[in-house]
């Protein structure tokens, strides 16, 4: 069964507020609140005043022993495909695990993927078992929230290298890059630039590398004209196109790394009047359902997200029960899958 929650509902007083009615550090309200004995009576009396008069509610401490067999999914769009491919994961992992798992789109105006401070406390009030975060990044201070409630929690294709000891499933993004340029490699093509995501994001740098170890190993130079970088965004990815099919000399192949870029490329490549696969071959990552809707058909590099999702679960099952996982960086295979964007190229 799957429930959804909001991250942005509004949360109570924070400990902060009360401490400040009370006239008192959040520390020493901290200890009224977990009933530590080392606190005057009339400090006491004063925070406990304060604490009905706000209608503070006193979050129970984690506890495994009563907790409800309910774990967290957190991903930063619920509008998405690739969402929908890690919830469908999920679900059905958890489905024969016999738990019950709430979704939350931890959208923040102040940084997109981050959860809300409010968000964490709800998990608390709610007794999660664990949490899974998809493409969530985390501030230290929330990684030691999580650590310091003892609440296991697994990442799911972490945008950055997690602090060590935190687990995390991915793809093998560096042989998906290289199995992408290899197979234009063997079209014939060597005019290859590749339109990548964010720099500091790792599944993007590791593509890079991959495609970037395919020309070394072709023999081919590599060019940092044909090396671009977007957000992961069809307007941007548009753009960095337009900024190729510019040079004096432009690529006949592209390997975009994801999908929802490549429908970008497709745009920019039709308004300059230019055919897929005939004047120019493309290459996506993901194999999203938008790859098989594209016309042509989008020849992409697998990314298998609902086994990537389904083996988080399973590891979070283990930290649930009380054991390590098996291994704190657990990487699934890619493949390529071809369809009709590629060709050899024009001579």
């Amino acid at each position: 069964m799957v429930r959804t929650a909001s991250a942005s509902v509004a949360a109570g007083p924070t400990l902060a507020v009360v401490a400040r009615e009370a006239g008192v550090s959040v520390p020493t309200a901290s200890k009224v609140v977990n009933g530590r004995e080392d606190v005057a009576p009339e400090t006491r009396r004063r925070v406990t005043e304060a604490l009905d008069r706000l209608g503070y509610v006193r979050r129970p401490r984690f506890d495994a022993a009563k907790a409800p067999r309910l774990v967290d999914l957190v991903v930063h769009s619920l509008e998405s495909s690739w969402s929908g491919a890690v919830l469908h994961g999920v679900e059905e992992a958890a489905h024969d695990a016999g738990l019950e798992v709430v979704v939350s789109a931890a959208l923040t105006r102040s940084r997109v993927g981050r959860p809300e401070r409010g968000w964490l406390d709800k998990l608390v009030a709610r007794g999660s078992s664990g949490v899974l975060f998809n493409l969530a990044e985390l501030s230290e201070s929330q990684y030691a929230w999580l650590e310091q409630h003892r609440i296991p929690f697994v990442m799911i294709d972490p945008v950055q290298e997690p602090p060590e000891g935190v687990a995390s499933v991915g793809a093998a993004n560096w042989q998906g890059g290289l199995t992408a340029t290899e197979h234009l490699l063997s079209l014939g093509h060597e005019r290859v630039a590749v339109i990548a995501g964010p720099r500091r994001t790792m599944c993007s740098s590791a593509r890079v590398a991959g495609y970037r170890s395919a020309l070394a190993a072709a023999g081919i130079r590599n060019r940092a004209e044909y090396v671009r970088h977007a957000g992961f965004d069809e307007s941007l990815a548009h753009r960095r196109m337009l900024e190729l099919l510019d040079l004096p000399e432009p690529p006949t192949a592209v390997f975009v790394c994801s999908d929802r870029m490549a429908l970008g490329v497709y745009q920019a490549l039709a308004e300059r009047g230019l055919r897929v696969p005939d004047d120019l071959s493309v290459v996506g990552f993901d194999d999203l359902p938008e790859a098989r809707w594209a016309s042509p058909g989008l020849t992409t590099v697998r990314q298998p997200l609902s086994e990537m999702a389904a083996t988080a679960l399973r590891s979070l099952l283990r930290m649930m029960d009380g054991h390590h996982p098996e291994s704190t960086r657990t990487e699934l295979s890619t493949r390529l899958v071809e369809r009709a964007s590629t060709a050899p190229p024009r001579r």
